[in-house]
């Protein structure tokens, strides 16, 4: 009987871990939620009709998702990113309430939208809107407030991108070496003869399934290589982000096209931990978090050695992205200081490989590339985003000097079903803020 729960919890996990795995373009069929948190988890202890454990297979389905992306810490081990001892360093403030009333036309035929109804559209938690370094739109719904961590999901991937991208213009990593030779443990996988800029462009030719129909797809085990539960007696399979990695094999050859695959980003987790002895969490607290005046601590959640889940894991508040976004829109620098190299900022905005990402085959991103795990639209303003499935997004348009950071619980997790009314959204937004005469300082 033992055995029979710890396996029924390890698989559950498995499948709920998954979900966190946030692959853009894998979408989920998910019961619709409703406007609010429901009452879950509510009381002392909650009513087990309205408790989620992380081992429940829906915990991230439904009106329970709208809880789970602001309570990951309470629901399985994490791994926190300090930040600074000192004051939390303002926001200037100039909000503009005819913001909701910027309209704009869905690219999918709809009728036209306000800005105001893409925030309930889109199920959104949260909107900050900084321009020219103010903000000028805060919004807050759902689980989420000012105080509040939320699930980035895969705007993760970017963050461990800036981070590798940070050290290949240091001088601390080449991208041109072979991750075999950066972290020798991966030179019989698949990774072993790529260059390190293929694993940052995720033009990697991975043997690695993410067909969530298939039970036994790839994403499977890599699920259950994460999980941080017990294992049953009679699983042997690999026990940590790292153990899957060196199992993965070859499928084609490197650098031919965009492949987007969460593994690739774990991959850079492990080239970043060996080649500066600190975990992604670590280097992000010690280089970035401390130093960005952050208001909150943020978190990854971690595997059961406590590795860092470098493509899905972190969580912040929607203020302390914004400052993230910011820094970057700023070339790295903060308050006259280089806190990221302004030439890792420079080589993501030029973006990557066209015709290796056009091979992924995104409709809705034509033209567009990647690069650094960031994705670069190459549009008249030179717009890139970090991107996170059920809508999670930090937009940067340099020519507009806005950065948005989005939060949100859409029930569906692909990033096409909120494209329609989000591109179109940021771009009009960005032309009215253009538009606004320049505020005094």
């Amino acid at each position: 009987m033992k055995r029979t729960l710890t396996t029924a919890l390890f698989n559950a996990f498995s499948v709920t871990l998954s979900t966190t795995l946030l692959l853009a373009g894998t979408a989920f069929a998910q019961q619709a939620p409703t406007d609010a948190t429901s009452g879950w988890m509510q009381g002392f202890p909650p009513p087990e009709e309205r408790t989620i454990r992380f081992t429940d297979e829906d915990y991230f389905a439904g009106d329970k998702l709208r809880w789970t992306v602001c309570h990951f810490r309470e629901l399985m081990p994490t791994a926190g990113v300090r930040n600074g001892t000192g004051a939390a360093r303002p926001l200037p403030y100039a909000l503009d309430p005819a913001i909701d009333e910027v309209s704009f036309q869905p690219t999918d035929g709809d009728a036209p939208m306000t800005w105001g109804e893409a925030f309930e559209v889109n199920r959104s938690d949260g909107l900050l809107v900084l321009h020219r370094g103010r903000v000028v739109y805060e919004r807050y719904a759902g689980c989420l407030d000012e105080t509040t961590l939320h699930g980035v999901m895969s705007v993760t991937k970017s963050i461990t991108g800036l981070i590798g991208e940070s050290l290949v213009a240091e001088g601390t990593l080449d991208e041109g070496a072979l991750v075999g030779e950066l972290v020798p443990e991966l030179a019989d996988s698949a990774f072993g003869d790529a260059t390190l800029r293929q694993v940052l462009d995720m033009t990697t030719a991975l043997d690695y399934s993410e067909d969530y129909a298939d039970p036994e797809a790839d994403v499977w085990t890599y699920a259950r290589a994460g999980s941080p539960l017990p294992p049953p007696s009679d699983y042997t399979g690999p026990r940590s982000y790292f153990a899957f990695l060196e199992t993965v094999e070859k499928a084609g050859e490197h650098g031919e096209a965009f492949g987007y695959r969460t593994i690739n980003s774990d991959a850079l987790g492990w080239i970043i931990a060996r080649a500066t002895g600190q975990s992604v969490a670590d280097w992000l607290a010690e280089h970035v978090w401390s130093r960005l005046g952050t208001e909150r601590e943020a978190f990854y959640t971690v595997d059961s050695i406590g590795t860092p889940f470098a493509g899905g894991g972190f969580n912040a508040t929607l203020r302390d992205l914004g400052r993230l976004g910011q820094l970057i829109l700023d070339e790295g620098r903060l308050d006259g200081e280089q806190v990221l190299p302004a030439a890792a900022i420079a080589r993501l905005q030029e973006g990557g490989s066209k015709a290796a990402f056009a091979k992924a085959g995104y409709a809705a991103l034509d033209g567009w590339s990647y690069l650094g795990m960031w994705w670069v639209s190459h549009d008249d303003h030179g717009a890139f985003a970090a991107r996170g499935v059920h809508g999670q997004t930090i937009w940067i348009d340099p020519t507009a000097e806005m950065v948005i950071v989005r939060l949100a619980s859409h029930p569906v997790a692909a990033n096409a079903a909120t494209d329609p009314t989000s591109l179109p959204a940021y771009r009009a937004l960005a032309a009215y803020l253009m538009a606004q005469p320049e505020t005094p300082e």
